[in-house]
């Protein structure tokens, strides 16, 4: 699917919005491409109603409850050397009460993608991005209600 700004942020809007404890969601992409617009609006639809800032340095920030209809942790693994640094988060644990989005999910552990809704981004042209998904079974029926 081919999308402007305005259209990631409201897709990222629509996935917030069916998130669940124990779900990942997984942003790949070049620098530039949007992982983070498509981050925000899935802050946004978890009900998060703050300023959303770009994990690239603390490497992951968290967005609680009562702020956001549930726990997620926004994770961006692009600094990490070796996925093993991501163990040291404690995303296993998160995710019995939480939900995660992580960019860069190639740099991160792998077990994360085993049950996740992945979401590649290429820059299309200037202001649009090319999305392709892949949904786990957790996700396959969620992904079709969302999608136009």
């Amino acid at each position: 699917m081919i999308l402007d700004e305005a259209a990631m942020h409201a897709l990222g809007r629509r996935i917030g919005a069916v998130l669940a404890v124990g779900d990942v969601v997984l942003l790949s992409g070049t620098l530039g491409a949007g992982k983070s617009t498509l981050a925000r609006g899935m802050l946004a639809g978890a009900e998060f109603v703050g300023e959303v800032a770009s994990p690239s340095f603390p490497i992951m920030l968290t967005y609680e409850s009562p702020e956001a209809r549930l726990p997620v942790a926004h994770c961006d693994f692009y600094r990490l050397e070796s996925p093993h640094e991501a163990e040291e988060l404690g995303l296993d644990e998160y995710l019995t009460y939480g939900a995660v989005i992580a960019e860069w999910p190639d740099k991160g552990p792998a077990w994360l993608s085993a049950s996740a809704l992945s979401i590649h981004i290429e820059i299309a042209c200037a202001t649009t991005r090319a999305l392709t998904a892949t949904a786990c079974p957790a996700w396959k029926e969620r992904w079709t209600r969302i999608t136009p």
